[in-house]
């Protein structure tokens, strides 16, 4: 995956430096804004991707985008393995995801493209690596929403349990994919009021939480709501410690919750991938990426913090939502259907995301040359169907595997998703150094141009927090906690089969770019 061929450095800095030139025609066409004259859908347009997303529908985009069933269902796993201290777990986890979005959007800001990171893998680090990021990415994605599609049906079986699961998940493909050929600014629409009911929600809990803290009211547990509960029930703040082994064999502690705290921000990344789209990426992509750290304070800290205030940690078991055990505790027992409701609410959103992050990674790897081509077009709307489409049938195909073989799905597939999203963001921060070392040889986008060294780098707009250090803290603490999932069953099957499917990318690669030459 190295900038290293066979091949003398300087021939292969012609070859890239060529690509690159060859490519950024078609990349500054298909990226352009759309044009201002007034036209309706019915008038043929240009094809080109549509600056459409408006700075609420990224701003509620990233609010959304980590917030879903991982909060909702998950956080209690978290909140076994490291009772209070969680919020620590989420506070570094928060910080170093922060990290990675900064350093995409650093270079979304510079040089705004459909298909982000592997763009920016492709055209600044070497066409391999952009082919194992993109493809690395789609299939993540496509394992993401497989599961989602696949638990759809058991949230609609609340309400309807005659409905058989497979049915739900049909029609709620076939809806969001619809949805999805309709433009980029459907999605964002769509997407808008999808978070606004994930964060109401996630808000009303709070304030609910609070309100029964302030004023004081009994719980089933019988144990006084207050914050001080963090500190004095069942060993305190950091009752397993750091890593402890419990007499099942199992390892917990603060160290083993950043295993699964970090696939909780899964989806942030989705940032990058709409800067493409974006009316006015160099004001709009800062704004938005400057509230993922406020988001992590409020809707993660701050809802685990009022639970656990309110319900013992020690009695959130996994079997009900933490969301709902808090409102159960003082009688109000209509919380399951609600949130029932915002799940399946949040289902719908990480489709209806993942189904537009693939249709526009298939793109941007159609226009690097690393897909076939019919991915790289366009309908008049400037959405690329064939990505859609294609996204959509393959991941059908994948629930179809969950619903025969669901133990071998989950258990397997769903293991390259958790690596896979370390993989992702290992290969932005690598991305991001690539990316600077270019800006200062003299070789970065269009506004760069007659500028080297420190004045080139001095002339980045949003720049990376302590750049020279950051990308290595990050990837230290990325093997930090991947060497910690070696210690968990269900994580450890991830360190084998991660190694493989990057190994399978590169050979995938080899062969295509073989046959082409």
């Amino acid at each position: 995956m190295g900038t290293r061929e066979t091949t003398p450095q300087k021939t292969e800095d012609s070859e890239r430096r060529q690509a690159i030139g060859k490519h950024d025609a078609s990349w500054q066409a298909a990226s352009a804004p759309a044009p201002t004259a007034h036209h309706t859908d019915d008038v043929p347009v240009p094809a080109t991707l549509r600056r459409s997303l408006k700075n609420r529908h990224i701003q509620l985009i990233a609010l959304g985008g980590a917030i879903g069933t991982g909060l909702f269902y998950g956080s209690s796993e978290s909140i076994a393995l490291a009772g209070p201290s969680i919020l620590l777990a989420y506070l570094i986890g928060g910080l170093v995801i922060f990290m990675v979005v900064r350093a995409l959007s650093e270079m979304s800001v510079e040089d705004p493209q459909a298909g982000a990171f592997s763009y920016y893998a492709s055209r600044y680090w070497s066409k391999r690596a952009g082919f194992v990021s993109g493809w690395n990415y789609w299939f993540n994605y496509v394992l993401v929403s497989m599961v989602e599609l696949a638990v759809v049906g058991s949230f609609v079986n609340y309400w309807f349990p005659a409905i058989p699961t497979w049915v739900s998940a049909a029609v709620f493909l076939v809806a969001i994919t619809c949805a999805n050929l309709l433009g980029v600014s459907k999605f964002g629409e769509f997407e808008f009021w999808f978070a606004i009911i994930k964060i109401v929600a996630v808000i009303a809990m709070i304030i609910g939480g609070l309100a029964v803290i302030l004023l004081n009211l009994p719980t089933a547990s019988g144990i006084r709501p207050s914050f001080a509960n963090w500190f004095t029930i069942d060993g305190g703040f950091m009752p397993k410690g750091l890593l402890s082994r419990g007499a099942d064999g199992q390892w917990t502690g603060l160290l083993m919750a950043l295993c699964v705290v970090m696939f909780s921000f899964g989806g942030t990344e989705l940032i990058g991938i709409t800067a493409g789209e974006t009316a006015s990426p160099r004001t709009t992509i800062p704004k938005a990426t400057n509230s993922v750290i406020w988001r992590i304070l409020v809707f993660y800290i701050g809802a685990l913090g009022v639970i656990m205030a309110v319900v013992p940690w020690n009695t959130i078991d996994g079997k009900t939502s933490p969301f709902v055990q808090i409102f159960d505790s003082v009688g109000v027992h209509a919380a399951a259907g609600i949130l029932n409701f915002v799940c399946l609410t949040a289902v719908m959103s990480v489709y209806n995301s993942g189904l537009y992050a693939n249709s526009r990674m298939l793109y941007s790897l159609a226009q690097q040359g690393n897909a076939p081509t019919y991915l790289g077009k366009l309908n008049r709307r400037g959405v690329p169907v064939a990505g859609v489409l294609t996204s959509a049938v393959i991941t059908s195909l994948a629930v179809v595997v969950v619903f025969l073989w669901p133990e071998f799905a989950f258990t397997y597939l769903m293991s390259i998703t958790t690596i896979a999203a370390f993989i992702n963001w290992g290969m932005v921060m690598i991305t991001q150094m690539h990316f600077r070392k270019s800006v200062a040889q003299g070789h970065g986008p269009e506004a760069f141009k007659g500028l080297t060294g420190q004045a080139a780098l001095d002339r980045i707009q949003f720049k990376l927090p302590f750049a020279r250090i950051t990308p290595w803290l990050v990837l230290t603490f990325m093997v930090l906690v991947a060497v910690l999932m070696a210690f968990s069953p269900s994580y450890r099957v991830a360190l084998v089969i991660g190694p493989i499917w990057v190994a399978l990318l590169l050979i995938i690669y080899q062969l295509t770019e073989g046959r082409r030459h």
